[in-house]
């Protein structure tokens, strides 16, 4: 039943965000026409040479228009990301709900049958998804945006994604990429399933071995403080593995679209560094222990 009301939503939702694109479009006509204005009026201004007090106050009020036009189209787009922001929830609801009732769709089958590539594939596009953070001016980045850490209460989600310090077959501790399934708040422990192993391994893990992962992108041309910085050091998803292992920073991203450059601590080469991987932010964090192994 609830999988059949967040489909009603869902559809909702998409016929409401197809209306809010829709009214971008025609904000963004109805103000061509003041931009095509003010370009005039500066080419006339050119050909005069002079800055007339006509022009002056014609352009004062032209540019305020703009302003407001610009003003009216990113309430809209704001309005459309919380729509795709909400889709996006409900459809991560209805994931969890169809996991824990034992139902899988044919584009997401249970992870202990998927194969390798379609979990990278995976891996892949949830990092492209990622929202990224647009806050409004003045705004300073929320918590879990690019490297800013979750808040010392943090609770994880069912669903959300961590990285998570466990005990290899070996004996070895190691950081890997898992799926919060539960918090208990008398024992102050999560219940996680390894993200390589879903429905056959879960680990019991006290809250100092839970890393959140960031919930957003930062951008690096509007936040750059949210970004981790050059040689700093972090733990970052090794490329096409599911581990997390000790890294620095070689280059931040530098646009919203990019990915970080990282030097993966690597004994078999000689300055003790991997040479530079891309990751995406998704898969960077913070790194808790500070000594190099």
């Amino acid at each position: 039943m609830a999988l059949v009301s967040a489909d009603s939503r869902i559809a909702e939702l998409l016929g409401e965000l197809h209306q809010l694109i829709k009214q971008t479009q025609e904000e963004r006509s109805r103000s061509e026409h003041n931009l095509v204005n003010i370009q005039k009026t500066h080419e006339r201004m050119q050909t005069e040479n002079k800055i007339s007090p006509y022009y002056r106050t014609k352009l004062r009020g032209l540019y305020t228009t703009a302003k407001a036009d610009a003003e009216a189209e990113c309430n809209i787009l704001r309005k459309a990301l919380d729509k795709i922001a909400e889709i996006k929830s409900l459809l991560e609801e209805r994931r969890i709900a169809a996991k824990i009732a034992g139902l899988y769709n044919d584009s997401e089958p249970p992870r202990k049958t998927m194969r390798r590539g379609v979990l990278m594939t995976l891996l892949q596009q949830s990092a492209m998804t990622l929202p990224l953070w647009i806050g409004k001016p003045g705004e300073k980045p929320p918590p879990l945006c690019g490297a800013i850490p979750a808040s010392s209460d943090y609770v994880a989600k069912p669903g959300d994604k961590v990285a998570a310090r466990v005990k290899a077959v070996d004996g070895d501790e190691q950081w890997i990429l898992a799926e919060a399934v539960s918090y208990n708040h008398a024992t102050n422990k999560y219940e996680v399933d390894d993200i390589d192993e879903e429905g056959k391994e879960r680990h019991t893990l006290s809250r100092r071995r839970i890393i959140p992962l960031p919930q957003w992108k930062a951008n690096p041309e509007t936040d750059p403080e949210a970004l981790f910085q050059k040689d700093q050091l972090v733990l970052a998803l090794y490329p096409q593995t599911t581990c997390f292992y000790r890294a620095l920073i070689h280059t931040p991203p530098q646009r919203p679209q990019d990915d970080y450059s990282v030097l993966f601590e690597d004994t078999s080469y000689a300055d003790g560094y991997s040479p530079p991987l891309n990751v995406a932010q998704r898969y960077v964090v913070a790194c808790k222990e500070t000594k190099k192994k």
